[in-house]
């Protein structure tokens, strides 16, 4: 079998093949099985297709960086925790069951619970039972949560602009939010939680 590695252009280039199994006798040999069906043939990325992935790589990696850390140093705020104030603050009566609130800011039950917590401890969100089902809980945005938020929007959206906003044309701002929609589209998320 031969051990691939794969080159700068995402092609696998073969390395020297092991030694082939000695033959065995009939005796020995398992029973005949079905032959594995075949995968299809890897289409492998172009240079040109290979940049433009590497940078959407960078792109997913240094922009919540950015984001989070200009959150962190002007507002003491995570960018999920900012995303989960501001999720809160559109809701009516600023309530949003944790499971929805989970779904939306694409975090586990668990992690968000773990969140909030932190956030309940800053006096930023408060949760009780839903009173329409009570197996479930709502988070609740306080005041002195919205007001954190109301604090934080203007240099998060400055920072937003600068990053990404004012650089591009509004064309190029669109299309950017279309071809992000059409690759959202087909990621699956059934296992979110």
């Amino acid at each position: 079998m031969a051990i691939r590695r794969l080159t700068a252009v995402g092609r696998p280039a073969s390395a020297p093949a092991e030694e082939p199994p000695a033959e065995q006798s009939p005796a020995e040999q398992p029973p005949a099985e079905q032959p594995p069906a075949e995968k299809p043939p890897v289409k492998w990325l172009t240079a040109t297709e290979l940049d433009s992935w590497l940078s959407l790589v960078r792109l997913m990696t240094w922009l919540p960086w950015s984001i989070d850390q200009q959150l962190q140093r002007d507002s003491s705020l995570r960018i999920v925790e900012y995303q989960v104030l501001g999720m809160l603050s559109q809701t009516p009566e600023r309530t949003m069951r944790m499971s929805s609130l989970a779904e939306i800011t694409n975090a586990s039950l668990s992690r968000l619970s773990h969140l909030v917590k932190r956030l309940e401890q800053r006096g930023l969100v408060r949760r009780e039972p839903d009173p329409a089902d009570g197996r479930f809980t709502r988070a609740i945005l306080t005041d002195q949560g919205f007001q954190t938020l109301a604090e934080a929007a203007p240099g998060h959206v400055a920072h937003v602009r600068s990053l990404v906003i004012d650089v591009l044309s509004p064309e190029q701002l669109r299309r950017l939010g279309q071809t992000a929609d059409r690759i959202i589209s087909r990621i699956d998320t059934s296992e979110i939680n």
